[in-house]
């Protein structure tokens, strides 16, 4: 059984952990790390220690789909509508900027139930308070080491935290980071890769 670690339980890591669940048909062990103590990124719902059903959403507060990304993921937004993840925003926000063709969508769970949507999809076991240190390479496996804790061993591995927190990553992995300077994730391409037993060569892709 292939196993898989995504570090980071973002929007990026989140979805990026379904849509491995979606479109691997063989056994697939998945874990998702994230340093933080909840998911959501930059995406978080924070709510009210005296009263739970006071939330406030830090970072992003409602998802704008523009002509451009309609037509390249409509599929996406169209499931968070139907599962009531998503739904219109009609109220005005003062200082909005509107465009021709924009639509706008609010999370009533709060915007971090998209990530939790996601996660929930891909039945990943989901680990917090896991901070990445450093990635090795040891007999044709990946070892990752985290702050606390003895070192575990993947297959493949999905980084999605920051470009910052990637760069600070210590062992084998400075050998991929220093020849894509420019890069916003380091992934492994999901479809093939799962067949290789060998660590396959990381590959860099803009996630936006």
């Amino acid at each position: 059984m292939a196993r898989v670690l995504i570090v980071g339980a973002g929007v990026t890591g989140s979805l990026c952990a379904a849509l491995l669940r979606r479109q691997t048909s063989g056994p697939l062990y998945l874990a998702v790390w994230d340093k933080a103590e909840d998911s959501g990124g930059r995406m978080t719902t924070a709510s009210s220690p005296h009263n739970p059903q006071c939330t406030a959403d830090l970072g992003a507060q409602y998802v704008t789909c523009t002509p451009h990304y309609a037509k390249k993921h409509q599929r996406f937004y169209d499931e968070l509508l139907a599962y009531g993840v998503l739904r219109p925003l009609t109220s005005p926000i003062e200082g909005m900027v509107m465009k021709e063709g924009d639509c706008n969508f609010v999370a009533p769970q709060g915007i971090s139930s998209i990530i939790k949507h996601y996660l929930k999809e891909s039945g990943a076991e989901v680990y917090f308070r896991h901070r990445v240190t450093q990635i090795n390479l040891r007999n044709d496996k990946w070892e990752v080491s985290k702050q606390t804790g003895s070192p575990e061993q993947f297959d493949l591995i999905v980084l999605t935290m920051p470009v910052p927190q990637i760069l600070q990553l210590q062992g084998d992995i400075t050998n991929y980071t220093k020849s894509h300077v420019d890069i916003t994730a380091l992934l492994m391409e999901p479809s093939g890769l799962l067949k290789n037993k060998a660590p396959a060569k990381m590959g860099c892709e803009n996630m936006a």
